[in-house]
């Protein structure tokens, strides 16, 4: 299996596809993860709320375990003081889910961000491939095929003439040649439909 063509020309085109490609595909998973860092930093102010939640619940909490230790009255001075330390860990649970909700959204913007641009990519790139491979493929086996070269000379007649013209015209043209088996016009023109997939004979 041949993956880029045998002529320079044709051969250059396809690596330099297949690098804008691949190069197309890193900078689309690189943006995705800068944007997802980015909308990360919308998680700091949770990070921050629950911290504090936490710290002032348990400093509350500590707090009223002290109080509770006053003769008489330890009990009235608690009860208040660990409603407020159950609120403040309310914040913090409100702090953990909004940071889980913005992990969620980064999560599902990175990857919106990345799958459809590199569908499209490989959309747009990958069948071209492995069309071209498949043909060159059955191509390089017809010319290798008995009578193989005059199927392809065959092509290059029933083919696009400008390739024809360039070439010198052998006595009563190509066509002729062809029927008459001449094996230098065959092998000219067998030449011709390998080039044009890109193939040397």
């Amino acid at each position: 299996m041949r993956l880029y063509a045998e002529i320079p020309a044709r051969r250059n085109r396809q690596v330099l596809v297949d690098l804008i490609a691949v190069a197309l595909i890193t900078l689309t998973v690189w943006a995705a993860f800068f944007v997802r860092d980015m909308i990360m930093l919308l998680a700091e102010p949770g990070r921050k709320v629950e911290s504090s939640g936490d710290g002032l619940a348990e400093e509350l909490g500590n707090v009223g375990d002290a109080a509770s230790d006053v003769p008489l009255i330890g009990d009235v001075l608690q009860q208040p003081l660990q409603s407020a330390a159950d609120a403040s860990t309310g914040f913090a649970d409100a702090g953990a889910s909004l940071q889980e909700t913005v992990a969620q959204v980064a999560d599902a913007t990175a990857t919106a961000l990345i799958v459809l641009p590199v569908l499209l990519i490989l959309v747009l790139w990958l069948p071209p491939r492995l069309l071209w491979i498949r043909h060159s493929m059955t191509v390089r086996r017809l010319a290798d095929a008995p009578g193989g070269a005059d199927l392809l000379a065959l092509r290059a007649l029933t083919g696009s003439p400008a390739a024809l013209v360039k070439l010198p015209t052998p006595p009563g043209g190509f066509a002729d040649a062809w029927r008459r088996g001449d094996q230098e016009a065959i092998a000219t023109l067998s030449a011709i439909a390998l080039a044009h997939t890109g193939l040397r004979p």
